[in-house]
């Protein structure tokens, strides 16, 4: 029994003593708080914090979110990057969605920590939030984030290690997170479409759902399409190696609604490139256009569509009528077109590509299609019977039917857009049926053709019987002259 009181007096003597240590701490902070600046606290409170981390074997990497004005990558990095590593039996979780087609995406709460293992080295991470004491204050940019607006709240990831992984922390995993983070973003992200408005883009979701797999064109031509995109890509160091701009250039030609605008869209998502659609019409001057093409991000699109008449392009020192042009006066010119193309001012970026569309390539001035403006001509022709089975695959997911060789013999026939006979499969959901009203279609362009094409027979067998008579008058009124002569 005295055992047990001697061990509750020396228990109440040890919490009396603690409470008496912590009462005596929080005064002399009262009073340090209340007699030194704020200068000298905080050179104090730096000087603990060195003598921790020089008698500590733990070092610390501090991401913030934002650098000055700007937005820190590496920020942005470690959030994309964590999100792939993180352990949903977390007690706190951030879960968020920014676009309706895209997954859930998890991330750290305040306080949390997590752990990751990069070769063969244990790094922890931690997000810690703390208020920004420049918020709203009108003085330098402490307050502002990378999109220049105030922030309330400052973020950022705390990376700790041993200090014998610091070598591979700087050297190797923090860029191997930024490589990760690139390509988890090249996948992810949304893709934009643009359009110009005087000297400005204006930018809109892109969610065109075409893709080179779905795409009704003859198959030996889109494997080279694609074969010569991924080639393009990987060639950095080579067009730097021969002195030329990285870009290519691509025309589109033939009859509407053989899916030139669903090929641009293939290609922009199978390159994860943004598009921007010049409308030429909007551009009034050739140095409007150089601003747009600097306003241009690198890996692009840049898409000029029905660039036969878009604009009547004028030679740079010649009218219509031939006449010297004033420069005053001087709008968008083929000069001031080949130069936006390949000019000088072309190399304002790079791994760009450049899309012309046209209905008719022979309206074309050579100087726009030679290499190194157009380098691969494509021919969107009419639907063939590879392109009809595609359509019907999209549509009806089928591979085969009985109506099929019927419908082949019919489309190497007739010409027919593959936009119009995916027009015609969309009209019903019964395949049967959808399939039977294609063969009547065809069946009825092909009727329709035979007519047109007697028609035009009889036409010039008409003009050829009126021109007979116009010769043989002609003979005969010579023929009375000369006998008169004799």
């Amino acid at each position: 029994m005295a055992t047990y009181d001697k061990a509750i007096e020396s228990y109440k003597k040890a919490v009396t003593t603690a409470a008496s240590v912590a009462a005596s701490a929080m005064l002399v902070r009262g009073v340090v708080n209340e007699l030194l600046p704020y200068e000298v606290r905080d050179l104090l409170s730096s000087g603990l914090g060195y003598l921790r981390s020089r008698m500590s074997s733990q070092h610390t990497v501090v991401i913030e979110e934002t650098e000055g004005w700007a937005a820190n990558q590496l920020y942005d990095a470690a959030r994309a990057y964590l999100a792939t590593r993180i352990n949903t039996d977390m007690q706190r979780l951030r879960v968020s969605r920014v676009d309706e087609g895209k997954s859930l995406m998890f991330s750290m709460e305040e306080g949390e920590e997590m752990a990751d293992v990069h070769d063969g080295a244990e790094f922890r991470w931690r997000l810690v939030c703390r208020d920004n004491p420049g918020a709203g204050a009108g003085n330098g940019n402490g307050g502002r984030g990378g999109n220049g607006s105030y922030r309330v709240e400052v973020r950022s990831f705390e990376m700790s290690f041993h200090k014998k992984h610091k070598d591979k922390a700087i050297t190797s995993y923090l860029p191997h997170i930024l490589a990760t983070a690139k390509k988890i973003k090249e996948q992810d992200r949304t893709l934009k479409i643009y359009m110009n408005e005087g000297e400005s883009w204006f930018a809109i979701d892109l969610h065109h759902p075409s893709t080179f797999s779905t795409l009704a064109m003859d198959r030996k031509m889109k494997q080279s399409v694609m074969d010569d995109l991924e080639r393009f890509v990987k060639r950095k160091e080579y067009y730097k190696r021969i002195g030329k701009a990285w870009k290519r250039g691509y025309l589109l030609y033939g009859p509407p609604g053989t899916g030139k605008s669903s090929l641009i869209a293939a290609m922009a998502n199978y390159l994860k490139f943004d598009v921007y659609d010049l409308e030429l019409t909007e551009v009034n001057w050739n140095s409007t256009l150089r601003r747009l093409l600097i306003g241009m991000t690198n890996r692009s699109i840049l898409v000029i569509e029905d660039i036969d008449c878009s604009v009547d392009l004028q030679q740079r020192d010649e009218g219509q009528d031939g006449t010297k042009s004033n420069p005053s006066e001087d709008k968008v010119t083929l000069s001031g077109l080949l130069n936006f193309v390949d000019g000088l001012w072309s190399t304002s970026g790079e791994e760009r590509i450049i899309i012309f569309t046209t209905n008719y390539k022979e309206r074309l001035d050579p100087a726009l299609l030679r290499p190194g403006r157009m380098d691969m001509h494509i021919h969107m022709g009419y639907c063939c019977p590879e392109s009809f089975r595609i359509l019907a695959s999209n549509y009806h997911s089928i591979s085969d039917h009985d109506t099929y060789p019927e419908i082949e013999e019919l489309i190497k026939e007739v010409m027919v857009t593959p936009a119009e006979v995916a027009e015609v499969l969309m009209r019903n959901d019964d395949t049967d049926i959808a399939l039977e009203g294609l063969i009547r279609f065809l069946k009825g362009k092909k009727s329709d053709a035979k007519d047109s094409k007697g028609e035009n027979v009889d036409h010039v067998a008409k003009e050829d019987t009126k021109e007979m008579t116009v010769k043989q008058d002609v003979s005969g009124d010579q023929n009375a002259n000369d006998v008169g002569k004799e």
